[in-house]
């Protein structure tokens, strides 16, 4: 009896085979019925069999082991997808996922090596077995993966948005400290020290926003209208440095910086640079805004420490956080999404943006076209 036969042939008995073992390692205190734990094994093993039969040419057969030329639909990836979603929904974790293919996989070789004795073609049987139970594991990992990975950015952005409310708060109580005539310098400065730091937690959660959109498959939202990019430099500068009162920040403003961009979406752009350009470097930062013919470029320098080489190419990536001072750790460092924000930004206005690291400096550069 071939492999596939047998499989087909023993269906029931391998499915429950399945679920005890599912049963063993769920989750503590979790009671899943056997239809639960069987889900999608039925089709999964049903599927194997038919791609068993399926003529395969030498080709498909190396394509197959780098994990390439699989049908999403008719085989065994959909069947594959359905378990991994169920196991996720069923408290499964990814390790677990794994054990059941190896489980699996070991019952249906253990069980039809003893119907009789090994030849050539039961060899060949076994191999076909193999490649379907990898695929499908393949395919059940990369789903359970996606979906995790969802599943935390939708998190992360209900915890930005739902964050923006208290925050909001605090920064209009201390506002209100700040108010009437008997406020004592004690007072003042406990009430300032509340502010900056409210507005270094806005930029965090408006930056985690942005990354849970983006992440989510939307697109960064801009809304053109006309603006003065010196202005803007002008502006970010006076808010950081509000933040950052050690840091000394010159604005050089040279040419026609007049265009139509998103206005908020700028200044979040600057405001994030001269934030990177505080924790990453020393000495003074400039920002330097010229008007060009067709576009406007704007770049902020400080002095410093080059940039590690092997950073450099995963500079703009989300979550990527460079080496900073102790002094400038904490709650100020960030959570590593400003330069991702930054790109996305430069990005959404059709511009782009680079960096140049040497011994005396670092220099971001954002090139912005007028529309």
């Amino acid at each position: 009896m071939s492999l596939a036969d047998f499989i087909e042939a023993n269906l029931d008995s391998l499915v429950a085979d399945w679920a005890e073992f599912a049963s063993q390692i769920g989750l503590e205190g979790t009671s899943l019925t056997d239809h639960e734990l069987q889900d999608s094994a039925r089709m999964m093993l049903t599927r194997i069999a038919a791609d068993m039969r399926t003529p395969q040419s030498e080709a498909a057969r190396k394509a197959k082991s780098r994990g390439e030329g699989a049908n999403p639909e008719g085989d065994v990836t959909d069947a594959a997808q359905i378990h991994a979603d169920d196991r996720l929904a069923q408290g499964f974790k990814l390790n677990d996922l794994v054990a059941e293919f190896r489980a699996l996989r070991a019952t249906v070789l253990r069980r039809w090596a003893e119907q009789s004795a090994p030849s050539a073609a039961r060899i060949e049987d076994v191999i076909r077995f193999n490649e379907s139970i990898d695929q499908t594991l393949s395919d059940s990992i990369r789903q359970y993966s996606m979906q995790v990975e969802a599943i935390r950015d939708r998190f992360a952005g209900v915890l930005a948005h739902d964050l923006r409310s208290p925050l909001g708060a605090i920064a209009n109580s201390a506002e209100f400290l700040l108010q009437g005539d008997d406020v004592t310098a004690s007072r003042m400065k406990a009430a300032a020290n509340v502010q900056r730091s409210a507005a270094r937690m806005k930029r965090m959660i408006d930056d985690l926003l942005d990354y849970t959109r983006t992440r989510l498959g939307d697109a960064l939202p801009v809304t053109l209208a006309p603006q003065d990019i010196g202005r803007l430099c002008l502006f970010a500068a006076d808010e950081v440095g509000a933040a950052y009162p050690q840091a000394q920040i010159d604005v050089v403003l040279t040419g026609d910086l007049a265009g139509a961009w998103d206005g908020d979406r700028i200044s979040q752009l600057m405001g994030n640079l001269l934030v990177n350009a505080i924790q990453h470097g020393s000495g003074d930062i400039r920002v330097v805004a010229i008007g060009r013919d067709k576009v406007v470029e704007v770049s902020v320098c400080n002095e410093g420490g080059p940039i590690p080489k092997e950073a450099l190419p995963t500079l703009f990536d989300p979550l990527t956080r460079t080496h900073s001072p102790p002094e400038k750790r904490g709650i100020a460092a960030g959570i590593g999404l400003g330069l991702y924000i930054c790109r996305r930004i430069a990005l959404a206005h059709g511009g782009q943006i680079h960096v140049a690291s040497s011994a005396e400096a670092t220099t971001f550069t954002v090139t912005l076209p007028r529309p």
